[in-house]
């Protein structure tokens, strides 16, 4: 089989079904050979670990002038996850907010009933919790919230 790389390498697909053989050998092909994708991921670990900090820091940036613009207070818990915390809300709030006022039918009036009800849950690992959640799922997450991921003026809780 001819892989992207222009390699030629012999594959053995007979301890795959016979109803996958072709969808895989396709699969492979487009592929590079595995001396090529050793090579280009060898060559590219530390330029990954440089894009994966830039694209951090571009989504706590964003997080962060989101959180500013809609009011969102600070949110609470260990320094070292404060920054995914944040994140995680935005990227779950802006998904609610395009399943449910964007392709939804919901008005800027249920929308602000709704950030509200965000503003209250102020624990950071709550929302990472909630990370993979749809955004038509945050009405029933929010609402669900318990005590200890909301905020309050009671020092000593």
């Amino acid at each position: 089989m001819k892989h992207t790389c222009s390699h030629q390498v012999v594959h053995d697909l007979s301890g795959r079904p016979a109803d996958r053989r072709a969808g895989f050998a396709r699969w492979l092909a487009a592929k590079d050979c595995t001396d090529c994708w050793k090579a280009a991921r060898e060559a590219d670990t530390g330029s990954k670990e440089q894009w994966l900090a830039a694209k951090r820091a571009a989504e706590q940036e964003k997080a962060t002038e989101w959180a500013k613009q809609f009011d969102m207070p600070p949110l609470e818990g260990p320094e070292r996850i404060l920054a995914w915390g944040e994140r995680s809300r935005h990227q779950l709030m802006t998904a609610a907010h395009t399943a449910l006022v964007v392709e939804g039918v919901w008005d800027e009036a249920d929308w602000a009933e709704l950030e509200e009800k965000a503003r209250g849950v102020s624990r950071a690992g709550w929302w990472i919790d909630q990370r993979d959640a749809d955004g038509q799922d945050v009405v029933e997450l929010l609402d669900a919230a318990g005590e200890a991921d909301r905020s309050t003026e009671n020092p000593f809780r």
